[in-house]
């Protein structure tokens, strides 16, 4: 039942969750930021983080796709792609306790943004609708999102509604200066009349929401 207005091309975007092992988290981390170029050779990669707060052990990174027979082509050429597969594919599997796999489409209101500046942190707010689509809870939900935005207390950098994966979810991508700069922003936001009256509003359409702090890694080409 996830019906409604989506974009009118074919673009879309993967995003991927790792778990890693506790104890081979730092190991992770700094295989993928030495070789993880042997990746990016096929495929645009959006982002590259590990969480902070919300999630430990994690790590998320978002690919963009022109369509499906695109990510086919990339997947095949990698699992041909000796050095991908042999200086970090195989080293790596053994650390990761488990993966998952998202497809999702920028809300047709939103546009991949970027920061104003490197450093910073970013937010991965994931949402949980009722089932029904955009059609029923979109212009509520967009309502809710551009509220915080205006406030001026975080950016928005990209808003993905899923096709493939837990329907009827939506993941907010936002960067903040700082956790303290989120804090303070999120205060203020909370005490404006303008973002109560359209939470009030979204929520009737919320299951459950899920915020994490996401730390953005070297190769992250969103920093």
């Amino acid at each position: 039942l996830a019906t409604g207005p989506r974009q009118n091309n074919g673009i879309f975007y993967e995003i991927r969750t790792y778990d890693i092992k506790p104890a081979k988290m730092k190991e992770f981390l700094e295989l993928a930021n030495k070789h993880f170029h042997f990746r990016t050779a096929h495929s645009e990669l959006v982002g590259f983080w590990y969480t902070d707060l919300g999630a430990l052990n994690k790590v998320l990174h978002i690919w963009k796709y022109d369509n499906f027979a695109h990510r086919t082509a990339v997947r095949h050429a990698l699992a041909n792609d000796k050095d991908w597969q042999g200086k970090f594919i195989s080293v790596v599997l053994p650390m990761i306790e488990k993966q998952h796999n998202e497809v999702g489409y920028l809300v047709p209101w939103c546009q991949l943004g970027k920061p104003p500046k490197e450093g910073g942190v970013y937010e991965w707010v994931t949402f949980q609708m009722k089932p029904g689509g955009p059609a029923l809870w979109g212009e509520a939900f967009r309502a809710a999102i551009n509220a915080h935005i205006n406030t001026g207390y975080t950016r928005l950098i990209g808003a993905f509604h899923t096709e493939y994966g837990l329907l009827n979810t939506v993941h907010v991508l936002r960067w903040n200066e700082s956790p303290d700069h989120r804090a303070a922003g999120r205060h203020s936001a909370h005490e404006d009349a303008r973002v109560v009256a359209a939470v009030r509003d979204s929520v009737r359409f919320l299951e459950s929401q899920q915020n994490v702090l996401l730390i953005p890694m070297q190769c992250s080409p969103l920093k």
